[in-house]
């Protein structure tokens, strides 16, 4: 892979694919403008990369070697970033714009002198311009904007206007240095994630602290995060307890608590106190590296619209050739019309028909919503996605890790005798010595107790085969089941309407039994995540349907689905959610998401995939976007975008042509020029581009949005 340097536009791009493509031996190339990278399969038996580069080179661009296998890696001379000025287009432009100043000046001195003045100004502008036409052209790209422009700033000297001419390649340059201005705003993007991994780490190694790369630490090191510190790779904490700021990544405002066993992410900011952790993946695998390499991986695969219109554009340039030829030709030669005046609107004509906004009005837009996304936490697998997220009616959610917290939790403490810290710490002593979820859950909710309360402890503990536990406390024999095991071991006719409304709301009852009498029960639920609700509710403010699809009881399922305002079908093995994706798929636009090994199937039935962050990398990877901050609300976020991304693009569509269409009447009835005909070209692709950079600040918008409507309310 090569970063290339100079490529601002989608116009670039064409011509080095265009140029490449004539190689023996080069296929399967992939350029992405927003991150100026190249890829491509190469048969080094007949073409070497240095055969590539010289290529690119002769376009007048600048490669430069990366290493594809770590994302996050930079080029050895990677360019600093320098003011426009300072940049040969910019350089080029002020000269050319000084120059038409002072024949402006001359003009009211010595008006011979501004003529020479006008044709220097041309020259040395459109030199540059010329060279890369001429370029491109050998190598197989002729048309190219700079043809367009060689051709029209020929043209102009030569029916004398001279002082036109000056001024459109002067735009022309302007246009150029506007451009590659958005291009580097439009990158910005990807590349402060690629920043956001520090270059150093404090290895810890035979008692002492070392100063390392991070691009070095192995898997199984250990590093010491100090406060203030960014982490340096993906790992665990293996000692101390602090708050760490995953904005950065997951685009989560609220620092988490990281103790020992919690997983940290590389570029993460520690707060707190210094933290042990080892580190997990290699930095080509983390998950920065992972968010650029599927961000530029989007980027570089095109939505359907910018497909059609790059096939369009193909058969437009030609086209816009031939016809300014005849205007320039058939009036003269059948009509008698007047050879300077038709050449003119010839020249104009070829400006104006240049398609650089169009073809740049969709990869813009893209690329900034992408880019946003990744800020926020959102990652979307390119264009294709996203205009398949905006038609999203129906969203269907798995219930376990999605909407739910995928662990359950105690809800209900009925304690028949005594009180209900004393039941729990009763039960808590028996379920210490269980890995069954319920027993943990129990255990959790048992630290909480008052230390007043007293901490029992249980002896003889065993596990009665898929019926519960038992053990004693005390001097007391102590059960702990469901209830139709504990029937068998205690009178439950005082509770069974209690039980009963539990299991209604979905939950899971336990039956805390001592010496033949029962002593109270315990519920347990999987609990919806906080913004699950208000995730439901916003699909629903966006006229997206949404129904839950669970392995659970129905019971089970429909309490949950009550909670959360949306409809249920439960009971569903893997297979059977793949069949019901493809079904709704067939009458409408559905998204599914969730994020375990069993969602798989019916993440790749849907049009489009969502995976939760914390799901399975098998979901991951089936997924056509992932959540990073696990919160369902990520869901309509990602919609919202998408409709807003396509919105853009219909804009920025209706702006190219627009313009196009404005002046090429008033270019046909003489209204307009040279100088107009370079502004509807140059300056609608910076109009454009502008436009889609909008993309970038989606999210600060529709915040500061919600929080009017919050003060409104």
């Amino acid at each position: 892979m090569w970063k290339v340097y100079g490529m601002d536009c989608a116009s670039c791009a064409n011509t080095i694919k265009t140029a490449l493509q004539r190689l023996p031996g080069a296929g399967d190339i992939r350029i992405s403008v927003t991150n100026e990278t190249l890829a491509l399969k190469l048969d080094r038996a007949v073409t070497q990369e240095t055969d590539i580069e010289r290529q690119i080179s002769q376009l007048g661009y600048r490669p430069e070697r990366v290493d594809r296998s770590d994302p996050t890696a930079r080029p050895t001379k990677e360019e600093p970033a320098r003011a426009w000025w300072s940049q040969p287009k910019g350089r080029i432009a002020l000269t050319a714009g000084l120059l038409v100043v002072l024949a402006y000046g001359a003009s009211l001195v010595i008006p011979q002198a501004a003529y020479l003045i006008f044709i220097a100004a041309t020259l040395i502008a459109a030199a540059p311009i010329s060279r890369r036409a001429i370029i491109a052209a050998r190598a197989g790209a002729p048309f190219t904007i700079e043809m367009l422009m060689t051709i029209a700033v020929i043209g102009a000297l030569i029916i004398g206007a001279a002082e036109e001419a000056a001024i459109v390649v002067f735009l022309f340059s302007v246009g150029e240095v506007l451009e590659g201005v958005a291009a580097s705003r439009a990158r910005a993007g990807i590349r402060a994630l690629a920043n956001l991994i520090p270059q150093t780490a404090m290895l810890e190694a035979g008692g002492a602290l070392r100063e390392v790369p991070a691009a070095s630490l192995a898997v199984g090191q250990i590093v010491v995060v100090r406060p203030g510190d960014r982490v340096p790779a993906d790992g665990k904490v293996e000692e101390g307890f602090s708050s760490v700021d995953e904005a950065p990544i997951t685009g989560e405002s609220v620092p988490k608590a990281k103790e020992p066993g919690a997983d940290v992410f590389a570029g993460s900011i520690n707060q707190d106190a210094a933290l042990r952790v080892r580190v997990e993946k290699a930095a080509s695998d983390n998950m920065i590296a992972r968010i650029v390499t599927l961000v530029e991986e989007a980027q570089e695969a095109q939505a359907p619209t910018e497909r059609f219109i790059d096939r369009f554009s193909r058969v437009y340039m030609p086209f816009i050739v031939v016809l300014s030829a005849l205007v320039a030709v058939v009036p003269p030669l059948a009509f008698g019309g007047a050879w300077d005046e038709w050449v003119y609107k010839g020249l104009t004509l070829l400006l104006i028909g240049c398609p650089c906004a169009l073809v740049i009005s969709v990869p813009a837009a893209i690329a900034s919503s992408l880019s946003a996304g990744a800020r926020h936490g959102l990652l979307i697998k390119g264009g294709v996605i996203v205009e398949k997220l905006a038609g999203i009616k129906t969203v269907a959610l798995d219930k376990t890790g999605t909407l739910t917290e995928g662990r359950p939790e105690v809800t209900d403490v009925v304690a028949l005798t005594g009180g209900d810290d004393a039941l729990l710490a009763m039960a808590a002593a028996v379920e210490a010595h269980s890995n069954h979820p319920l027993a943990k859950a129990i255990v959790s909710r048992a630290a909480a107790i008052p230390a007043n309360a007293g901490k029992r402890e249980a002896t003889a503990v065993r596990a009665v085969p898929g019926k519960g536990m038992e053990g004693r406390v005390g001097p007391s024999d102590v059960f702990i089941g469901a209830p139709r095991f504990a029937a068998e071991r205690a009178e439950l006719s005082g509770v069974e309407e209690t039980i009963a409304r539990l299991e209604s709301e979905g939950k899971t009852v336990v039956v805390v039994t001592t010496d033949g009498a029962a002593q109270g029960l315990i519920a347990l639920r999987d609990q919806p995540r906080a913004g699950a609700a208000a995730g439901i509710a916003a699909l629903k403010d966006l006229g997206v349907g949404a129904v839950m699809l669970t392995g659970d009881n129905a019971r089970t399922g429909a309490a949950i689905g009550q909670m959360l305002g949306l409809d249920v079908r439960a009971e569903m093995l893997p297979a059977d959610k793949a069949e019901v994706i493809k079904t709704m798929a067939a009458e409408k636009p559905v998204a599914m998401v969730g994020d375990g090994i069993n969602d798989a199937p019916a993440l790749a039935s849907a049009q489009v995939g969502i995976a939760m962050g914390s799901g399975t990398d098998v979901a991951l990877e089936a997924a056509d976007a992932a959540l990073l901050k696990n919160d369902v609300s990520g869901v309509s976020q990602l919609i919202g975008l998408a409709r807003a991304t396509m919105a853009n693009i219909r804009q920025n569509i209706a702006i190219a042509l627009g313009l196009k269409a404005l002046f090429l009447v008033t270019t046909i009835v003489g209204a307009t020029g040279l100088w107009m005909a370079v502004i509807a070209d140059t300056g609608g692709t910076v109009l454009v581009t502008l436009n889609a950079l909008r993309l970038l600040g989606y999210f600060r918008t529709r915040n500061r949005e919600t929080l009017a409507l919050r003060q409104a309310a």
